[in-house]
């Protein structure tokens, strides 16, 4: 199941990089041509880039190819190694929650307040917040994994 909801998040993350391309693309071609330009792409490209960083996180992280500083791997023993790593997950999942809980209270807020975004597409802001929270949980998701099985790769990374 963990498995199956990392490799959707690498999926949406790809789906929606591949969106930006498009759109970004038809808008160069457009204007080029001196054809009328949709003028919606650049925000909805905008607005698409923090899903697929948010998507993304995850899923480099349980396929072990997130930032990570491997000057550390050469200097220290694998048994520091591996609590170097714990710790980091814990601080990792201890940050996450906390932008869980904070990006929630920001999206209530803002959806309390009533707040729009008004440019060439109108909605309500709070819409803009609704991935940060989940990205967020999904990234808590792997760092407790991680504290809780250390020694734990996935079936991807044991494969390359």
């Amino acid at each position: 199941m963990h498995a199956a909801l990392m490799r959707a998040c690498g999926v949406v993350a790809a789906g929606v990089v591949a969106l930006i391309t498009l759109l970004v693309c038809w808008d160069v071609v457009t204007r080029n041509l001196g054809l009328r330009s949709l003028p919606w792409i650049n925000e909805v490209t905008e607005y698409a880039l923090p899903i697929a960083t948010l998507a993304a996180a995850p899923w480099l992280m349980w396929r072990n190819q997130h930032v990570r500083l491997d000057l550390l791997g050469a200097v220290l023993s694998p048994a520091a190694q591996r609590r170097v790593d714990r710790m980091a997950s814990l601080l990792g999942l201890v940050v996450s929650l906390l932008m869980v809980w904070y990006s929630v209270r920001v999206l209530l807020d803002s959806r309390d307040a009533g707040s729009l975004v008004i440019k060439a597409l109108v909605f309500p802001e709070w819409w803009l917040y609704v991935p940060v929270p989940f990205g967020f949980a999904l990234l808590a998701l792997e760092c407790g994994r991680r504290v809780l099985f250390p020694s734990g790769l996935t079936d991807e990374a044991e494969t390359r």
